[in-house]
């Protein structure tokens, strides 16, 4: 799964599916939930599998349940029946944003990314949900996987609307308008990156690294074009962005 999808199982306060369920059954499927979380988040399957199902015992048509032993196959590996449970949740509650993005999460790892799209965008519609700044950043991840750039570049910059810490969003805009030669809105871009990178003690990746070379190349500011390079030449030289920096180097 990608590093940077965010799998929301946490906060399940309300109730979905369902019916005639009485108020002390549907209390009781609450609390299986919530433990399954728990034990979910704490690395116990057999745990969470075990209060998920006795949550679906007394009501199999509960969408957070399904939603939570759906992320359970996925990470036993079971990814079919993992599949077969998220779209189960959504059929059960069309508005359960937080199982159609774990759902995106697992099409985006299988390099499913229009369907991955196409789930992200429910999701941003919902103003109520969460996790909605991070759902636009990976709407915009998935837009580019379809070649879809100014889709991409939308999503990401509403991503930092909501949340401007979103370091991925500001760096694939720097990116996205490096690549149209916008040099001055890629360089805000890139130190909104850096700001947010820095702060959270965040490693450049060897994408990030030959931006910053790239960007800063055209303000002449030898000092971080040095910085970045050393540390592409140091940590990184089997990756495809070492050997660009080495042609442009050459080239110069």
């Amino acid at each position: 799964m990608s590093a940077f999808f965010g799998l929301l199982v946490s906060c399940v306060t309300t109730t979905t599916g369902g019916f005639n369920v009485d108020a002390s059954d549907e209390q009781a499927v609450q609390d299986y939930i919530q433990l399954a979380v728990g034990y979910y988040d704490a690395g116990d399957l057999t745990g969470a599998r075990r209060n998920i199902n006795n949550a679906l015992e007394i009501d199999d048509r509960n969408s957070d349940a399904h939603n939570i032993l759906a992320l359970i196959f996925q990470t036993e590996g079971d990814l079919d029946l993992a599949e077969e449970n998220f779209r189960r949740a959504i059929t059960l509650n069309r508005d359960n944003s937080r199982a159609r993005n774990n759902y995106a999460a697992l099409l985006f790892a299988a390099n499913r990314h229009r369907e991955a799209y196409e789930q992200l965008q429910r999701v941003t519609q919902d103003v109520n949900y969460e996790g909605r700044g991070m759902a636009f950043e990976n709407l915009g991840r998935s837009a580019l996987r379809i070649d879809r750039r100014e889709d991409a570049a939308t999503a990401f910059r509403r991503a930092l609307q909501i949340n401007s810490n979103l370091y991925i969003s500001a760096l694939e805009l720097a990116i996205l308008e490096s690549e149209q030669e916008n040099w001055q809105a890629a360089r805000s871009y890139f130190q909104q990156y850096m700001t947010s990178a820095d702060f959270f003690n965040i490693p450049h990746t060897p994408r990030a690294l030959l931006a910053g070379i790239q960007i800063e190349q055209q303000f002449q500011n030898a000092d971080l074009v040095r910085r970045f390079g050393l540390i592409l030449s140091t940590l990184y030289q089997d990756s495809p962005e070492y050997l660009m920096y080495q042609r442009m180097s050459n080239a110069n």
